[in-house]
């Protein structure tokens, strides 16, 4: 699903923020990326959305080097990647459904397709009869079971999410995390970046810990930090 290869990203101003990176993610599976503000969390996640290219070095997506897709073909790309943040990011004045249904309308998915498959998915996560409730009407873990149904609702091979719970209280990062491993199991691909200790260690997926831009550690059924 994602292989990086002697993946380098270096800034015009000289800061490099990934080093030599080797890693290979296949389907199927969930991965925690976790390291302190700056390790190069973020900067790995936008090179594999395409929002920044490589320095050198290799990353496919897909079996797709992002490195040789076009700026015309980023939107198709994309299209099999959902992507969730800490903030949300949701559209004000539309609807819970609008919301999610914005998503497939920016792929031109028909009418049809959308009235079949944004009921499904906001059944999914909770959030049916708020259908037609504004995100300023919900609570904070609701907004970000919107924002997870808006990046799910084109069943995307690949999710990232960058801090998706970094906004929410303990009860309510549990609620997002249980959606997160259903969505898993049904076959999505999720890279999960995230400062959040207790997650991490109570779940035992794989964690990749990065710091300075370089893998410090890879391992299955990981925890967030090692003790010495």
């Amino acid at each position: 699903m994602i292989q990086a290869q002697n993946l380098v990203k270096q800034y015009s101003n000289g800061v490099v923020a990934l080093s030599g990176i080797n890693l290979e993610i296949d389907k199927g599976e969930f991965v925690f990326l976790v390291g302190a503000s700056g390790a190069g969390k973020t900067t790995f996640m936008n090179l594999i959305i395409r929002r920044e290219l490589p320095t050198s070095g290799s990353l496919l997506v897909g079996r797709k080097n992002v490195s040789k897709i076009k700026p015309s073909e980023v939107p198709y790309f994309r299209r099999n990647i959902g992507v969730i943040f800490q903030d949300f990011k949701l559209l004000p004045n539309k609807t819970v459904f609008e919301n999610v249904a914005f998503a497939l309308e920016t792929i031109e998915a028909s009418r049809r397709e959308i009235l079949r498959q944004v009921p499904a998915v906001l059944e999914l996560v909770g959030l049916r009869e708020k259908a037609n409730v504004f995100p300023s009407e919900l609570s904070g873990g609701e907004q970000q079971r919107v924002s997870l149904a808006r990046s799910i609702v084109n069943r995307p091979l690949l999710l990232l999410a960058d801090e998706p719970t970094g906004n929410l209280d303990p009860d309510t990062s549990w609620g997002i995390m249980d959606l997160l491993l259903e969505i898993n199991k049904r076959g999505t691909t999720i890279v999960m970046a995230t400062h959040n200790r207790e997650i991490v260690n109570r779940m035992r997926r794989r964690v990749v810990a990065l710091e300075n831009g370089r893998i410090v550690r890879d391992e299955a059924k990981g925890v967030y930090a090692v003790e010495g």
